[in-house]
């Protein structure tokens, strides 16, 4: 009985000749870069993405690394298991039509504060958000598991006298299961439309709230824009040590689970979603101080962004 070879096992990546071997193609390695980063982003594993992709391990790392040549078919699989276009893998898709390409050319030299004030004018001009309120009595808490949401939401939004909205919890009420069996059973495209339609409803239905998000949501563009546009955001930011010690006393190893480099991976995870991160409004390092005085100091802040008595 004969097996069917995966695509990539099918058309093995191509090697360099051995005297070009210290050579690599700058494309090859700007998309190595790119896979690398778009992993980091989804907070997924080489492992987990080279299940998902049907590839080995192998041949996944030789494509991050900008060692070989994968054939189309093989981008789609790793485009599919990163849950991304395969323009977003290429990074070509301003290339798409007339239009994108005018917008890149205003935008392509500008600073991040320009780009900034672009999205949020793009965003304003179109009505369908990317804009930064500067004080909405909506406030959430954004940041990777372990920064602290929960418990610093929970003390918030008592101080404030506001409901307190842990949106892991509305999405697993929506689906009727926990968010491990959302995304074991229907995959991460299912939970993120579950994610963005619990936000949507909190937003809708409390007008003031602190809100305890998921680390992940800022992988999502249309939610994260829908988040900035209607909530005050706060970055709760720990050291990754802090993360981990956290994470590990609450018994959940999410996302570092069966992997052996569970720290290595924890700061490609905060690396890859840092820059979205820092768009809040407000950010605070729960690492530095204990509980109470992190909750007075992010108290104090909160509150004079909302102009409320101190």
């Amino acid at each position: 009985m004969t097996t069917e070879a995966s695509p990539l096992e099918a058309a093995p990546l191509a090697t360099a000749s051995p005297t070009l071997v210290l050579e690599k193609n700058p494309f090859l390695v700007s998309l190595g870069e790119r896979v690398r980063s778009l992993r980091a982003r989804r907070g997924m594993t080489r492992k987990a993405v080279a299940a998902a992709a049907n590839v080995s391990e192998r041949h996944l790392a030789n494509l991050e690394y900008g060692e070989g040549n994968a054939s189309i078919l093989v981008l789609l699989q790793v485009a599919g298991a990163l849950h991304c276009s395969l323009f977003e893998l290429l990074g070509d898709v301003t290339t798409s039509t007339p239009e994108w390409l005018l917008i890149r050319e205003l935008l392509e030299h500008s600073d991040e504060a320009h780009l900034r004030r672009a999205r949020i004018a793009i965003g304003e001009a179109l009505g369908t958000g990317g804009g930064t309120p500067h004080a909405n009595p909506r406030v959430a808490l954004v940041g990777l598991r372990g920064a602290g949401k929960s418990s610093l939401g929970q003390m918030l939004a008592d101080d404030l006298g506001f409901p307190f909205v842990e949106l892991s919890r509305e999405i697993e009420k929506f689906a009727g299961c926990s968010v491990n069996e959302i995304q074991n059973l229907y995959g991460m495209n299912a939970y993120r439309r579950y994610e963005r339609r619990a936000l949507e409803e909190a937003i809708q239905i409390y007008p003031e709230a602190v809100i305890a998000t998921p680390g992940g949501l800022v992988s999502d563009p249309a939610t994260f824009n829908q988040l900035l546009s209607h909530c005050t955001t706060v970055w709760l930011h720990a050291d990754p040590e802090d993360h981990m010690r956290r994470v590990v006393a609450q018994g959940d190893m999410r996302p570092m689970a069966n992997s052996r480099e569970a720290m290595e991976d924890l700061k490609s995870i905060l690396a890859g979603r840092a820059a979205f991160y820092s768009k809040s409004q407000l950010k605070l390092d729960t690492s530095a101080q204990p509980l109470d005085e992190t909750f007075k100091a992010l108290r104090s802040m909160v509150r004079a962004l909302l102009q409320l008595p101190a």
